[in-house]
């Protein structure tokens, strides 16, 4: 186990008792807290108009640009946490794998992974060592959003191993993941060592976030609804849970417990798609578990026994509706989540880039007037 330093958000006091922290832990908060997938970028005019020119992973890899960018929505909508402004496959290419993020279509591999050879060329030429030697511009991103916010923590987010997988023998996104899923099942021990590399790169990028001065961690597993429950026990959650016990070794000590214990930094995992995988994801021992908008917080409540955290689940469809239907969904969301130990009220995907900041903002302020009904 590493302790975060007494300067650690966390640590210091100025994060451990907010809403978000709390709710993470299981205590249900005077204040409901909220934030928004996707919150920090492409809906924003500031953003358009700061990024304007710079591409995706560039603006990524600037501290500076990458900072302001996390903290425009915490300034414009009041929103309870930040969550830190980069993309899933910065680990990778801060290893050295080639990638370009392409407009309209996401993150682009040259030289996809299809066999055994490719994983063991990939794993020799890009090791973890390499993202350790590289990952400053992400440690310095951090400092500089945390030393702004004060008391509002940030979230700090990697992609889980099987998505960066996905990705990479896909060679970009896909419909279905056949050619991903085909490896999993065709060479065993390569897709296992592919994992564990994916593993181990989104462990050492989400624990440099959080040593760094995030107070939370989420890990978004965006294609782990392509896998059967079976696929995904036997293949694939050992790697996530690898992952997430790199900040799982992380502990703080809450400068207002009177003994002194050590408290674990609060993890999220989320997955788009995958309702028949939320038993399993329990299983991976996260803090909290986030819900698309496809299963009721209660229905997933009680699947899970009533003693899980949850995050979601607005429809983001919703964002676009008039007020009046946008406030009855919100109702009927905080409503389901009052079967959970603490809600966080969150979309149950990301925020669509066309959505009108006013709405978000409403939305903030909506919910925290009824966040106790």
């Amino acid at each position: 186990m590493n302790i975060l330093p007494a300067t650690h958000p966390l640590a210091a006091g100025r994060t451990a008792s907010s809403a978000l922290v709390r709710a993470l832990q299981g205590v249900r908060p005077d204040r409901l807290p909220v934030w928004f997938m996707r919150q920090a970028g492409r809906s924003l005019p500031e953003y358009r108009q700061l990024r304007a020119g710079t591409p995706m992973l560039d603006a990524c890899l600037d501290p500076e640009m990458a900072a302001e960018i996390t903290l425009q929505p915490v300034r414009r909508h009041g929103v309870d946490a930040a969550i830190f402004f980069s993309d899933i496959v910065i680990p990778l290419k801060l290893a050295g794998v080639e990638v370009d993020i392409v407009a309209g279509r996401g993150p682009v591999f040259p030289r996809p992974v299809r066999t055994a050879a490719d994983v063991e060329r990939l794993c020799a030429e890009h090791p973890a060592e390499s993202l350790r030697q590289a990952i400053a511009p992400i440690r310095e991103a951090v400092q500089r959003v945390t030393a702004e916010l004060g008391a509002t923590p940030l979230i700090g987010f990697a992609g889980a191993p099987f998505t960066l997988a996905a990705y990479l023998v896909e060679g970009g996104p896909s419909r279905d993941h056949l050619r991903a899923r085909a490896l999993m099942h065709t060479d065993p021990e390569a897709w296992k060592r592919l994992l564990a590399w994916a593993a181990e790169l989104s462990g050492v990028f989400l624990e440099a976030q959080v040593s760094a001065g995030a107070s939370a961690a989420q890990l978004f597993d965006s294609w782990a609804g392509s896998l059967s429950a079976r696929d995904y026990t036997a293949h694939v959650s050992p790697s996530s849970m690898h992952t997430l016990e790199r900040v799982r070794q992380l502990r703080w000590v809450d400068p207002a417990s009177a003994d002194g214990e050590e408290q674990p930094v609060p993890t999220i995992h989320f997955a788009v798609g995958a309702d028949h995988l939320l038993e399993d994801f329990a299983r991976l021992g996260t803090n909290a578990l986030g819900i698309d908008w496809r299963i009721p917080l209660d229905e997933a409540s009680a699947r899970l026994g009533g003693g899980v955290p949850l995050q979601g689940n607005l429809n983001p469809a919703f964002l676009s509706a008039p007020e009046q239907a946008l406030e009855a969904h919100l109702r009927e969301v905080i409503q389901a989540g009052r079967s959970a130990p603490a809600h966080v009220l969150n979309l149950g995907h990301g925020v669509p880039p066309e959505t009108d900041p006013e709405v978000l903002s409403w939305l903030v302020q909506r919910a925290h007037a009824l966040g106790n009904i």
